[in-house]
């Protein structure tokens, strides 16, 4: 449960900073939600090794319908929240369903084959529908790239927690 509960305030204050940038030299811009959002990858697996793939849909569908009350409420630009919801709802549904296809592989081999997809999905799919038309094709690919960096190093760092944590491990 409390997995489940981290990965939906990630989507919260992930949504909520999209638009606060640091340059990288090497790197790019890179958005202060990729921090925070490269948690969510890695806890949709933990929700998913602890209680299953159906768990994992229902918790990807509060996720979002608490980002839209946060937009009505006036606190997120709805081109993030849009953005932030065909990119969870693809990104998150393509690692859902590899890490279900690999389940009976170990923790890491789960949690690598499934972010090596939803992480660039991700990054391509919010970047290009929330910037799209504000900055430059140039930068948004700049953005892309960061975020596809620094999150996989993120979520890389959330998977370290041992294995152990997992007593009933592979629900399906």
């Amino acid at each position: 449960m409390i997995n489940a509960l981290i990965y939906i305030a990630a989507t919260l204050v992930a949504n909520y900073t999209a638009t606060w940038f640091i340059h990288f030299p090497v790197f790019g811009q890179v958005s202060i939600a990729t921090f925070v959002f490269g948690i969510t990858f890695t806890q949709r697996d933990r929700v998913h090794s602890a209680l299953g793939r159906k768990k994992v849909y229902v918790m990807i569908g509060i996720a979002a319908l608490l980002n839209l009350v946060v937009t009505l409420l006036g606190a997120v630009e709805w081109r993030i929240i849009l953005a932030s919801f065909v990119a969870i709802v693809l990104a998150e549904t393509a690692d859902t369903e590899i890490y279900q296809y690999y389940i009976n592989n170990s923790w890491a081999l789960r949690v690598l084959k499934s972010n090596s997809v939803s992480i660039p999905l991700d990054s391509l799919l919010f970047n290009t529908i929330a910037f799209a038309g504000i900055f430059s094709a140039y930068e948004i690919a700049s953005i892309i790239f960061g975020e596809i960096v620094f999150k996989g190093i993120v979520s890389a760092v959330a998977a370290l927690r041992p294995i152990e944590y997992f007593k009933t491990e592979s629900v399906r």
